[in-house]
Formats: C-alpha cells, sequence, structure tokens
C-alpha cells in the first residue's frame, strides 16, 4: 500500500499529455504539439563542447553534495550582475534541476500543517511539491484585471498563523505575465512585516520581451532579501532541459540545510551536467539573445494569429514561451465540463496537443507553447481554428 503522501500526489498533467503525443508520433500519426515547456533548439554547441572536454579530461567522479565551487562562484557573479542581489558561495546550492531545487527548498522550511500561498493559476509541480513535504497549499484566486498577479490585498486574505511561505513565479509560468516593481515591493514589504518566506521562481529571467524587465524581488531591499529563496536552473535560457541542472540562493541556515537533505537524496547534481552550466554562464556570447529574440518572433506570430480565432480570449504574454487561451465559449459549445476534456478530443480528433488549464487552475483554459518553429505554429492554428469552428 502506498503512502498517504504520495497518494495525495498527482501526476503530472502536462507530461502525461506530452507523452501521449510523443507516442502518437512514434506511431506514426501526424502531432502537433503546442505542450510541454521545452525549447525546440539544440543545446548550444559552446556548451557541449566544453562538456565533452570534461569528460575528456577526466571529470566525471562524485562533486561535493551541494555542488562544484565554481559553479557556484560563476552562479553568485551572475546574481550580481543579471539582478543586482549579492551571494557567497555557502549560500547556493546545485541540484538537478530547478524542480529539486523547490523540493529541497520545501522540505527545509515546511513542517506539517505549515501552509504554502500560490495564485492561481500556478506551475502544476507547486502545489504537488509542497504536500511532499507535509504543507498545505493554499490557493490565491487572481484577478484579469490584474493580469493574474498576486496582490497584497488577495494574499493578505488568505495569510493565516499557519502561513509559512508564498511562492511567485515571474516570468510566470502558465500565463506569460511579468511583475512590474511596485507589485515586488508591496509583496516583498508584506512578506517581511508577517515573516513569510518568499519563494522566488525566476527560471524564465532571461525570456522577457518588448520593454519588459525582469526583476528579482530579492533585490528591492535588504530586509526582503533576506526572506527570499531564489530558484533558478539552465533548462529554458540555455535549452538545457536533460541535462537536469538549477540552483536555489538562499539565507546561509536553509542552504544548510538543504544540502544535508540533497547529500543523502541525490549525493551531488550531475558531474559533467555542472562543468556544461559552467561553461553556459563563463563563455556565454550572444545564443541565448538569439534564442530569446526567436521566441519573442514567434510570439508575436501566435498572439497574431490566435488574435483571429473567434469567440476566444488569451493572455498577452510578456515573458516565458506560453500563450494561456480562454476556450469557455466552445466548452459550451460542445458540451465539454473542462478544458481537459477538449483537450483530449483535440488531440484525437484534430492531431493537436496543448495542455488544458485544469492543471494550472484554470479549467476553462488552454495553454498553447511556441517553443516550436513558425511554421508549425501556423499549421497547428490553423488545425484549432478549423475543430474549433467546424
Amino acid at each position: 500500500m502506498l503512502s498517504n503522501r504520495i497518494q495525495k500526489i498527482q501526476p503530472s498533467m502536462t507530461l502525461a499529455i506530452t507523452a501521449k503525443a510523443k507516442a502518437l508520433k512514434q506511431a506514426g500519426v501526424d502531432v502537433i504539439s503546442f505542450g510541454a515547456g521545452e525549447p525546440d533548439f539544440p543545446t548550444p554547441r559552446y556548451i557541449r563542447d566544453a562538456a565533452i572536454e570534461k569528460v575528456e579530461e577526466g571529470h566525471i567522479g562524485y562533486t561535493a553534495a551541494s555542488g562544484i565551487l565554481e559553479l557556484k562562484t560563476a552562479i553568485c557573479k551572475k546574481l550580481q550582475a543579471d539582478q543586482g542581489v549579492g551571494y557567497q558561495e555557502n549560500q547556493i546550492v546545485i541540484s538537478t534541476g530547478a524542480k529539486q531545487a523547490l523540493f529541497n527548498t520545501f522540505q527545509a522550511i515546511l513542517n506539517p500543517g505549515d501552509e504554502v500561498l500560490i495564485g492561481v493559476p500556478y506551475w502544476v509541480s507547486y502545489p504537488e511539491l509542497v504536500k511532499v513535504a507535509d504543507g498545505v497549499p493554499v490557493f490565491v484566486e487572481t484577478k484579469e484585471e490584474n493580469q493574474y498577479k498576486l496582490t497584497v490585498a488577495e494574499l493578505e486574505a488568505a495569510r493565516t498563523d499557519k502561513t509559512k511561505a508564498i511562492i511567485l513565479n515571474s516570468p510566470n509560468n502558465p500565463t506569460g505575465v511579468v511583475y512590474m516593481e511596485k507589485e515586488l515591493l508591496a509583496i516583498g514589504t508584506w512578506a517581511v512585516e508577517h515573516d513569510i518566506w518568499i519563494i522566488s521562481d525566476e527560471i524564465y529571467e532571461k525570456l522577457v520581451y518588448g520593454d519588459v524587465e525582469h526583476i528579482s524581488i530579492a533585490s528591492l531591499s535588504k530586509e526582503i532579501h533576506k526572506k527570499t529563496i531564489i530558484i533558478n536552473g539552465f533548462s529554458k535560457a540555455y535549452a538545457m532541459t536533460g541535462w537536469r541542472i538549477g540552483y536555489s540562493a538562499a539565507p546561509v541556515e536553509i542552504t544548510k540545510g538543504m544540502t544535508s537533505l540533497q547529500s543523502h537524496v541525490s549525493s551531488n547534481p550531475n558531474t559533467i551536467s555542472q562543468y556544461a552550466a559552467l561553461a553556459a554562464l563563463e563563455k556565454e556570447s550572444g545564443e541565448v539573445e538569439a534564442m530569446r529574440v526567436v521566441f519573442e518572433k514567434r510570439k508575436e506570430l501566435m498572439v497574431k494569429i490566435v488574435s483571429t480565432i473567434p469567440e476566444i480570449q488569451f493572455i498577452d504574454p510578456q515573458g516565458a514561451f506560453y500563450v494561456m487561451v480562454d476556450c469557455s465559449y466552445y466548452l459550451k459549445k460542445f458540451h465539454f465540463d473542462s478544458a481537459s476534456e477538449l483537450a483530449q478530443a483535440m488531440l484525437e480528433e484534430a492531431s493537436i496537443a496543448v495542455i488544458p488549464g485544469d492543471a494550472f487552475g484554470m479549467n476553462t483554459y488552454i495553454r498553447l507553447s511556441y517553443a516550436t518553429s513558425e511554421a508549425l505554429i501556423e499549421e497547428g492554428l490553423e488545425r484549432i481554428r478549423a475543430y474549433l469552428t467546424r
């Protein structure tokens, strides 16, 4: 019999749908996928070359549980240069992807019954990772007029004496919206006032568009910095999804706890991937920006086409690589109870894979990823148009 903890967890809907789409492709079905958040670019050559070089040099053994010192130093320099926040190497833990960094965080700070405030919509794994740590995810409904961003009033209404942390994700998955400085400052000031941890997921920080700027909440004051745990990684901006390298930046006492936990969970992050990540930071010379420019063009294309589909509303993204589309009209038209039913029908009948908003707490929306080619965006959206307006 499974433990009560495991029975509380729901499998990742995004990974399940992506796996089903891949299986159909392998079976010969012409599926176009707007599913999982994975860049379609290869990892830049300079990163791959650096990894191969380290293999040939014999750097293949265990490392320190929290990662190699050189990578921690490079991350500290990056955080200072990009976010304007100062950290020392003993405040950094390298992990097996940003997802493990989140796992480490919740395990380190939560006791049974502690509550974590999570804005709706949310990334699918947030509530499940809280549950694994015996915490309680508390969903905070956000409003369309605020671009589905958390406000202090909403957080205060949800706060109890058991509230231990809040999660911020900017740029946001699934909406693509970005928090502005005044919004972050208000939330940070509120969190400090009530001694609440801020978990700042900044995995999409380099994927912002137009004149929008990513700002780390930890940069806004010393007091906010002390209550913030930054989560980041290399999967999105550097197209390193399968390398599985992420990191956290946190106060020393939290980092010590994470390091102790990780030493028993995974021993250390993948050695070769750590050296690849080090090269990503030290040798990057325009590849990340080049990919960002392509994503921005694709975003503009997707938004342009989606805006022409009748009876559709959508959230215009400022970052990441997703568009959230409200399909309420078509759910009623086809008598579907939720977006998950619509997504299932679209996959089976139109060979289009989308992620239903149910996975993010918004059951009338579907999420479309533009981490795919312009040709597939055009063809895929035409299939969606034809299916919805048939």
